[in-house]
């Protein structure tokens, strides 16, 4: 029994501290850090003449449907033109996206005939920027008008090589899981991101939004199933920080429905255990001290051990209630229980189209883990390859 007992609490601990004590822990030390007035001071946003030169970067495959939307919010961004460049980087594109972005004179067309993936196009891209600052964005993300120079402003602050914009998911109507559960889960994904750019640095950056320094700048394998990721951590593993602000934002709907939002989680899981595996000099403490705790923390357990721990937690909570290991144990069974319930809840009325808030919790929390199995198997089918099936859209 005592050797259950280890096993239970052990994998009880690491659900916990993945998903809410690695946050509350944050939260204690930034707050000591502000006590005695270590908190970082924001720099004083640049002048247009001091504005660095930047490059907007779209890299997009079959996107006719959004470049006019997407066009319009870019000619909306308060940066001076002439240290502008808007590169559209069309990967494989089929469609009329390259005859549409044509017909806008301040667009840099780069194509590519073949279909290699976002990362290959990126590569392809980089090749023809010659600014000292680069900003990626999706074809169907709309910015809002002052995100690049937010952007240029962090980069003002100390040793930082990367910036990381917010993303907000938006939902078309109430009542879509997809969306809302996925707008639940970035609101607190994006304030874990700003407070570990406050401690030392963000733990990698989204692809709606984030911006690198030409100058120290890695290229991503082009085989990788998270470009934007990798290419910021690289830039973490160099030496430099990630800075993250809530005042750049992308705003995109959700997923259609949970099926096409689980194409986005296979491939992010898959994605993220590729990264882990690349990035692991991040996880030596002696080289990395502040990089190892937060990558760990943050996203090594997330992507690779909890998920089994929770996997695990039901058969040796059952085994120790069976054994007569104490109330304390009954009262946790109990309380896994009434989570599964509320998850199965929340699916059958997504199924039924009834709307409860309530319930996308523990239903999109145990989607999220049941799709990290399922990108297991996709990394085994997508090792060579960077390309993936989109997501379609609400």
């Amino acid at each position: 029994m005592i050797t259950l007992k280890i096993l239970f609490w052990l994998c009880l601990f690491i659900v916990f501290y993945t998903y809410l004590g690695y946050g509350m822990l944050l939260y204690v030390i930034l707050k000591i850090k502000r006590l005695f007035g270590w908190a970082p001071k924001d720099p004083i946003p640049p002048s247009d003449t001091q504005l660095p030169s930047m490059t907007l970067m779209i890299c997009a495959y079959n996107e006719q449907d959004v470049i006019k939307e997407k066009m319009e919010n870019i000619r909306q961004l308060d940066y001076p033109a002439d240290k502008l460049c808007v590169m559209w980087v069309t990967d494989g594109s089929d469609d009329h996206s390259n005859e549409m972005l044509s017909q806008y004179p301040e667009v840099k067309l780069v194509f590519t005939p073949e279909r290699r993936g976002k990362a290959a196009a990126m590569q392809h891209g980089l090749k023809e920027v010659n600014t000292e600052i680069v900003t990626f964005t999706d074809a169907n993300t709309m910015l809002n008008s002052s995100a690049l120079r937010e952007i240029a402003r962090q980069f003002e602050k100390e040793n930082v090589s990367c910036v990381s914009g917010e993303k907000r998911v938006m939902a078309r109507k109430e009542g879509q899981v997809a969306a809302e559960g996925e707008g639940l889960y970035w609101k607190y994904e994006s304030l874990l991101k700003r407070w570990d750019s406050e401690l030392y640095s963000a733990m990698g950056a989204a692809g709606e939004l984030f911006s690198v320094r030409m100058c120290h700048y890695e290229e991503a394998p082009s085989n990788a199933l998270l470009d934007d990721f990798m290419m910021s951590m690289l830039i973490v593993a160099k030496g430099h920080r990630i800075a993250y602000t809530s005042d750049a934002y992308a705003m995109e709907y959700g997923s259609a429905d949970l099926t096409e939002e689980s194409k986005r989680k296979r491939r992010i899981a898959a994605g993220g255990l590729q990264s882990i595996w690349w990035l692991r000099r991040l996880m030596n403490p002696f080289k990395y001290p502040m990089v190892s705790f937060q990558f760990v923390s943050h996203r090594v357990l997330r992507w690779s051990i909890t998920p089994f721990a929770m996997l695990a937690l039901i058969p040796l909570n059952i085994g120790l209630v069976g054994l007569g290991a104490g109330s304390l144990y009954t009262l946790i069974l109990i309380m896994q229980l009434l989570f599964y319930c509320g998850a199965l809840a929340g699916w059958l009325a997504d199924r039924s189209g009834r709307k409860n808030k309530l319930l996308y919790i523990p239903y999109y929390f145990l989607f999220m883990n049941i799709n990290i199995f399922r990108g297991i198997r996709y990394l085994s089918t997508h090792k060579t390859s960077g390309t993936w099936e989109k997501a379609r859209r609400a």
